[in-house]
């Protein structure tokens, strides 16, 4: 019987003399959702694919739901849900077809498959649709039937790869609060990859960021910010030279300094009453900001400071 724990212990993965997944260890509790965030290349697509036995590990142990991914690959497919990035559904198909197609792959009769199929088209909110075929799906239903397909067996632990990617605000939040539902009605353990921040600090109840196949950073959202302290004074210049300048002549002024491009961010206790003494500083240096704010640590100053890069979602590469 699966326990609804995920335990990754010193897991390798090698292609050849690259590796791509070097020593990750951690445990997802039952019940909870988990964030794991990290740059493209970092090892993090990797690491879910052996999770989920689409891939063998090199070295290491991971357990899904108390099932060993390798020698116990088939108890791990029939208890674990998995909706990939690459979302492969036939065009010419109608969305009731391929549920009861998955169903009947998971042993279900026709008719238990069907009834499955019409229940999951209501969480899904897709049942207006069942008549198109899946090719005249928008983006936001296509990614709304994944879900609906990763479901059908009532998966007692659910991989999610970056499941709202391409997905306007309204269908995100639709898919956030599915998410949420599961794993409140269902107890449902939730492992979630994300390409946006927001996403993750709106639901994961532990984060961990991979980097160079090693894990930077883990803890609550809450925790991984608090380690940045309290406040940020961010700063913009006109160029990077002036913030390379700006942050030679300020770093002695915050407990951590962090450059973004044009931004130079000083963390530290009550900044906002050092806010004069920067500005003194500068004036002091001769460099003339474009702009100073203040801002409390969020999940993208995390990332940037266990990574040293901002995180790039999709729409913010555009």
């Amino acid at each position: 019987m699966s326990n609804r724990e995920i335990v990754v212990q010193n897991l390798v993965k090698r292609y050849g003399d690259f590796t791509a997944v070097d020593g990750v260890s951690f445990h997802v509790e039952a019940g909870q959702i988990f964030g794991f965030l990290g740059p493209n290349g970092a090892g993090k697509s990797t690491t879910v694919k052996i999770m989920t036995t689409l891939a063998l590990p090199s070295a290491g142990e991971v357990r899904v739901g108390g099932y060993d991914v390798v020698s116990q690959a088939g108890q791990v497919r029939q208890i674990a849900g998995v909706a990939l990035q690459e979302i492969g559904l036939d065009p010419l198909m109608k969305a009731t077809e391929l549920l009861i197609m998955q169903g009947q792959l998971f042993g279900m009769s026709r008719q238990q498959a069907a009834a499955r199929a019409r229940q999951l088209l209501e969480i899904v909110r897709l049942t207006d649709a069942v008549e198109k075929r899946v090719g005249k799906y928008s983006g936001g239903m296509r990614r709304r039937l994944d879900l609906a397909l990763a479901l059908v067996h009532e998966p007692e632990i659910l991989f999610l790869d970056e499941p709202t990617t391409g997905l306007d605000p309204a269908s995100r939040r639709d898919i956030w609060q599915e998410v949420r539902r599961l794993n409140r009605e269902m107890g449902m353990t939730i492992f979630l990859t994300t390409q946006y921040l927001e996403e993750a600090d709106e639901l994961a109840d532990q984060i961990a960021i991979i980097d160079r196949g090693r894990i930077a950073a883990a803890g609550s959202p809450a925790e991984l910010k608090a380690r940045l302290s309290s406040d940020a004074i961010n700063i913009t210049f006109a160029s990077e030279a002036a913030v390379e300048q700006a942050r030679a002549a300020l770093a002695d002024m915050a407990d951590q300094v962090q450059t973004d491009r044009r931004v130079l961010r000083l963390y530290l206790n009550r900044a906002a009453e050092a806010v004069p003494a920067v500005v003194r500083r500068l004036e002091q240096t001769g460099l003339e900001p474009q702009s100073l704010t203040l801002t409390q640590p969020t999940l993208d100053d995390v990332f940037l400071a266990v990574t040293g890069q901002r995180f790039l979602s999709e729409e913010k590469a555009a």
